[in-house]
């Protein structure tokens, strides 16, 4: 059968085609009848045929009138007929219009791998191939992207197959696109070899590899290769100062980020983000304000991602009015720039001020999610609401339709064992729906703790040593309660136990960090540069203490040395050797911000309110826990951690 005798007749009921084109190719198309129905018909068609039917009838009104065409819009004919039983009838109007059929069909190719349904640019491959039409390195390349997009590795090594034999490997992006497939899909041995058999390289190729390398947490090697490229665009170095932050090493991610300063490249949104969660890891305030300065010069000090992390960052770096600042100047707010700042209130013991900001948060329609509620019971927890926290964490699901997760329930244990309400946290505990983790009992234990209590700290512990067997700090607290009890000898066995186990005791360390570099101290240490002048500040400032009435808490010391003994222990915590240098190292009335890695202790607590009134300065730390602003003699804490 010949083609025109394909052409579907015409009949007065016809919808006529009318395209609105420039006026001189709409003289070259017949007029239309002078009847307002078909004109409105045809004026519907602009372009806009949805089906092989309606193509059909608009192809023959084309053919009837001698129009050319190519007055169709080939891309449109191309989606409508890809997966339908026209798809030969499409091809021979391509054919006609003498236009390549494999860069129409590609077009399609590419609309479908990109869309909600790559697998359908799959099947499309194959539909082609079956109509023996030849792809080329584009349709290799779209195809192997919608491989990727549904982790298709079987599909995809035909396709590779495919481009093995029509000799497609000397295009580098049909190549990056198969080396990106088996990235993706886990295939990192084939990945790696193919990587290492390649001709030619661009940065393409190497970000691949690093971005998954990165994904699947080995950092280290990620790094090697970032070392051995040739070239590195802003995505290089974001990939890596990303992976240095997300695996826990932030001091790597800001030496990484001075160096991509130092060589000349530009820091993108992506960037900023990674640092400024860097600097909120370290407490590096002044990098961190640096930042904040580069996103506003650069046009994307708005960006609500950038926005959100300066949030966290001015929070953890204990500067609430800076977080306030950002907040408040957001033209847009999502979710998590609400909770950050309430769950920032609550760190910094803002309870009142973060039950406010939650009450607006609900009252303009913004709904809250599972993070914003970590906030709230903290907050609660912090002012010891009971019953308020009770609602809160009973409105989640009722109103909110939040299943509460593990978080939740530590929140709801620490509260109540916080309150001295242990018996109502234990039987809080027993009845949870999943199964309590390491951190719900070691709210428990810390509970136990604050109020004395050896027999269920002793039960909380029998857990902890089935969950987290090698968590020193569980043996550490338990040690601790027995010694407060006068219980030496049983005090003795769980540390005996901590070596049987191979468990070993964290030493505190704290850090701050003075014009721009982070200076740690741990606790006994006297081997420092300034070890001295430390020394000679702290007898200072103890001297001061004693005369307005400070006397050191030994009983925090649990160990069976003598009193004077315990003082010079407590001399030594590593939170006091970090303020000491502090106080030696930077300007009269500049805030002294410290982080540590452990709980402060209480006679450290009072010890800081004491001389944060003495020096006519503020202190603020950073423990495990939350936040003390240590000011004019007290805590932001009000003495409740």
């Amino acid at each position: 059968m010949s083609f025109m005798a394909l052409q579907p007749a015409i009949g007065h009921s016809h919808i006529w085609f009318w395209i609105q084109l420039p006026d001189a190719k709409k003289k070259m198309l017949p007029a239309l009848p002078n009847s307002s129905s078909v004109h409105s018909n045809a004026q519907n068609l602009v372009f806009n045929f949805n089906s092989p039917w309606e193509l059909k009838q608009v192809h023959a009104y084309l053919v009837k009138t001698n129009t050319p065409l190519s007055f169709l819009p080939l891309s449109r004919v191309a989606s409508i007929c890809a997966l339908s039983t026209s798809f030969s009838y499409a091809h021979q109007i391509f054919v006609q219009t003498q236009k390549s059929p494999i860069v129409l069909w590609n077009s399609c190719l590419k609309s479908l791998a990109e869309g909600d349904s790559p697998f359908d640019a799959i099947l499309f491959f194959y539909q082609l191939r079956q109509f023996d039409i030849k792809p080329d390195t584009f349709t290799c390349s779209f195809v192997l992207k919608a491989c990727a997009a549904i982790l298709d590795v079987r599909n995809g090594r035909i396709v590779h197959g495919y481009v093995d034999k029509h000799g497609f490997g000397w295009n580098l992006v049909v190549q990056n696109s198969i080396l990106n497939l088996y990235a993706l899909c886990g295939e990192m041995g084939v990945a790696r070899l193919l990587f290492d058999k390649m001709p030619h390289r661009d940065v393409v190729s190497w970000n691949i590899m690093n971005a998954q390398l990165l994904k699947m947490g080995d950092v280290e090697e990620a790094y090697r290769l970032f070392r051995r490229m040739p070239e590195r665009s802003v995505r290089s170095w974001t990939m890596m100062i990303s992976g240095f932050v997300q695996c826990g090493k932030p001091k790597e991610s800001i030496k990484l980020f001075m160096e991509m300063e130092e060589v000349g490249v530009q820091a993108n949104e992506v960037t900023v983000v990674a640092v400024l969660a860097a600097c909120a890891d370290l407490c590096t305030l002044e990098l961190g304000r640096r930042v904040h300065e580069y996103a506003k010069r650069s046009g994307f000090g708005k960006n609500i991602k950038v926005s959100n992390t300066l949030i966290d960052m001015y929070v953890k770096c204990g500067c609430l009015d800076d977080a306030k600042q950002v907040f408040d100047d957001m033209e847009e707010r999502t979710v998590v720039s609400w909770s950050a700042m309430i769950v920032g209130l609550s760190m910094h013991g803002k309870a009142k001020e973060a039950l406010k900001l939650f009450s607006k948060m609900v009252r303009i329609g913004m709904k809250p999610n599972g993070v914003t509620f970590i906030g709230i019971l903290h907050a609660c927890s912090h002012m010891r609401l009971i019953n308020e926290a009770h609602e809160f964490f009973t409105s989640m699901t009722r109103d909110y339709g939040i299943i509460p997760q593990i978080e939740h329930y530590g929140c709801m244990v620490d509260l109540l064992s916080r309150a001295g309400l242990l018996q109502d946290a234990l039987n809080f505990v027993t009845k949870m729906p999943i199964k309590p983790n390491a951190v719900v009992w070691g709210a428990l234990l810390g509970g136990c703790k604050v109020h004395k209590n050896v027999e269920l700290a002793e039960e909380a512990t029998r857990h902890l040593a089935e969950l987290d067997p090698l968590n020193d700090g569980y043996y550490v607290v338990l040690s601790n309660i027995y010694a407060e009890a006068g219980r030496w000898e049983d005090a003795a066995r769980v540390r005996k136990m901590m070596k049987n186990r191979g468990v070993k005791k964290t030493p505190g360390c704290s850090s701050i960090a003075v014009d721009g570099v982070v200076h740690e101290f741990v606790a006994g240490q006297d081997n420092h540069p300034q070890a001295k002048e430390i020394s000679q500040m702290w007898e200072k400032l103890l001297g001061e203490m004693k005369l307005r009435g400070y006397l050191p808490d030994t009983s925090v010391v649990l160990l069976d040395i003598e009193e004077k003994e315990k003082e010079n222990f407590l001399h030594r915590h590593s939170e006091r050797l970090a303020l000491c240098f502090g106080l030696l190292n930077t300007r009269d009335g500049e805030v002294i911000r410290i982080m540590k890695n452990l709980r402060v202790c209480e006679d450290c607590h009072v010890a800081f309110k004491y001389i944060s009134e003495i020096i006519d300065r503020e202190i603020v730390v950073r423990d495990r826990n939350r936040f003390h602003c240590f000011k004019d003699g007290s805590c932001s804490c009000l003495d409740y951690w």
